[in-house]
């Protein structure tokens, strides 16, 4: 086994564009907790997975893998300032934000590009994250400029291709 420096790793690991989206769930005591993450992902389309893992050294970590249902909000261009805000260590991440109810009480935020309602159905082992494997009940989408992470940097996506070359 090769040993990895861990910061170049990460800094190698960074140079992969993401999405960036906001996970909530219900913790402890049915409080609402939320995260930024970067590590969503499609995993089958029938049937509908979709994974994100959560650093086991993370503040709600142990809640998020308790909760039996998540729900990933994918944030659009203008939404920089959410991203930063569930991203602080803070127990304050709804503060000023009007949530509404979703299934089994999750706390939704109401703007968003899309949003996946999912139940969790594994939870894996994924060394100093778990991997939180989840079935999709319910979406929404409303197409809007993708908001991106790459190199520790938010960016904002402009097409290279014309729309009418869009790949499938």
């Amino acid at each position: 086994m090769t040993d990895f420096d861990t910061a170049r790793l990460r800094q190698a690991l960074g140079a992969f564009a993401t999405g960036v989206t906001v996970v909530t769930a219900r913790g402890t005591n049915s409080r609402p907790i939320g995260m930024t993450v970067n590590s969503f992902t499609t995993v089958s389309l029938d049937p509908p997975l979709v994974l994100w893992s959560v650093d086991r050294s993370t503040g709600p970590a142990d809640e998020f893998v308790a909760a039996d249902h998540y729900a990933v909000h994918v944030l659009h261009a203008e939404q920089e300032n959410l991203c930063i805000q569930f991203a602080r260590n803070t127990d304050e991440k709804f503060s000023g934000l009007e949530t509404e109810p979703g299934l089994a009480g999750l706390p939704l935020l109401k703007d968003f590009t899309a949003r996946f309602q999912c139940r969790v159905e594994q939870r894996l082992d994924g060394g100093d994250h778990v991997i939180l494997l989840g079935r999709v009940l319910e979406l929404e989408h409303r197409p809007a400029e993708p908001l991106i992470f790459c190199n520790g940097q938010l960016l904002r996506a402009e097409p290279s291709l014309p729309s009418r070359e869009k790949i499938d």
